[in-house]
């Protein structure tokens, strides 16, 4: 074990000196420009210096897009490819005001330029017609953006923000028993964001292999009415805040399940969960509190499950392979605006986990773990 400790240290203390004569070398304005001009390195040196400049314009960029999904830019296009001036027209912008938003927007691959000052859509913008609850959370940005203002400020926790608000429940405010003007906007949110995660979550856990499901700050039900149709024999409850399940009643009542879903109305802190049901899911809400909140919450659904049940928790996680910066930077930042909670990878969540009870813990692969990548924990 000594040795091994030994060659750990080593092996650290090498990569840690590597590292440092690596960026003395790199931040020398003499090494940057013989990079810059050398055919060796020329491409390398262009490619982080268009990586630095990226990260300064990043807001510009989510910027355009907002524009262009306020003015339904790609919306316009969907039929076809259209001239300057009849986007000008359809958007309410002078022809030389939609030909800076159109190049902009070209440059992003939301558009595409065609001979004769014509556009189409590109590869993201057919994207974003595709997943049309996107452009809600693009519009739900701006409170983002305002508490960002000052970075530092934010991370000092000198700010009230706007994120906070959003999220009563970050701030342990639960709203009244009655829908109203605090709980539909995050109530209609949640429920977009469910319905772009139900088809990845249930693809890669079919849970027709269950009984019954408790999905828990289910929302108005957008995963619930995916399952409903992929297992038509399973047992579904939903538990939610009390003026959450109102509007949830509505929602599934439309779909016809009115009769087969059981909501029930609670705080998951407060009040036990409901019991019968094999399986309990947490759809993007573990992310949303802080460690000490989010053990009482896995203890809850220890409790409510019978021995042999399962606890599946869906959520983006820190440390995912090609989306590190989405973990950790986006959602760090993101959660902390919020007022609660945090990003966290497989091996925090998996501790969390043991510390509430459950064991045989496992990851299930997603098709976009960008969006959630799926924990499974069983009661034994």
């Amino acid at each position: 074990m000594a040795a091994r400790a030994l060659s750990g240290g080593a092996s650290t203390g090498w990569r840690e000196r590597w590292i440092g004569w690596r960026n003395a070398l790199i931040s020398d304005p003499r090494f940057q420009r013989w990079a810059s001009s050398s055919p060796l390195t020329r491409l390398i040196a262009r490619r982080r210096a268009r990586a630095l400049f990226d990260l300064c314009a990043g807001f510009v960029y989510s910027q355009v897009l907002l524009a262009c999904v306020r003015l339904r830019l790609c919306e316009h296009l969907v039929n076809g490819p259209l001239g300057v001036a009849d986007i000008a027209r359809l958007i309410d912008l002078s022809p030389e005001a939609a030909t800076r938003l159109l190049r902009a927007a070209a440059s992003l691959r939301l558009v595409r330029a065609l001979p004769g000052e014509r556009y189409a859509l590109d590869d993201l913008g057919a994207s974003l017609i595709g997943n049309p609850s996107v452009a809600g959370f693009v519009e739900h940005h701006i409170l983002l953006y305002d508490d960002l203002r000052d970075p530092v400020a934010l991370l000092r926790g000198e700010i009230s923000t706007s994120l906070s608000r959003f999220w009563p429940y970050a701030r342990d405010e639960a709203p009244g028993r009655s829908p109203d003007e605090s709980v539909a906007p995050y109530s209609a949110l949640m429920s977009r964001s469910q319905a772009l995660l139900a088809p990845d979550i249930l693809d890669a856990y079919p849970v027709s292999r269950h009984i019954g499901l408790l999905d828990v700050g289910g929302g108005e039900g957008g995963f619930l009415i995916e399952a409903a149709a992929r297992a038509p024999k399973l047992e579904l409850k939903l538990f939610d805040l009390p003026p959450v399940v109102e509007r949830a009643r509505l929602a599934l009542s439309k779909r016809g399940l009115s009769g087969r879903v059981e909501t029930t109305g609670g705080n998951f802190f407060k009040d036990p969960l409901p019991r019968g049901a094999d399986i309990i899911t947490l759809v993007r809400i573990v992310h949303d509190h802080d460690d000490a909140a989010a053990v009482a919450l896995m203890r809850a659904a220890w409790s409510a499950l019978p021995p042999g049940g399962t606890l599946l928790i869906a959520e983006p996680m820190a440390d995912t392979i090609g989306a590190e910066a989405i973990g950790d930077a986006y959602f760090g930042f993101y959660l902390l605006a919020m007022g609660s909670g945090r990003p966290r990878r497989f091996d925090e969540l998996q501790a969390l986990l043991e510390k509430a009870g459950f064991s045989q813990i496992q990851a299930a692969p997603t098709r976009r773990p960008i969006l959630a990548s799926i924990i499974v924990a069983r009661k034994v």
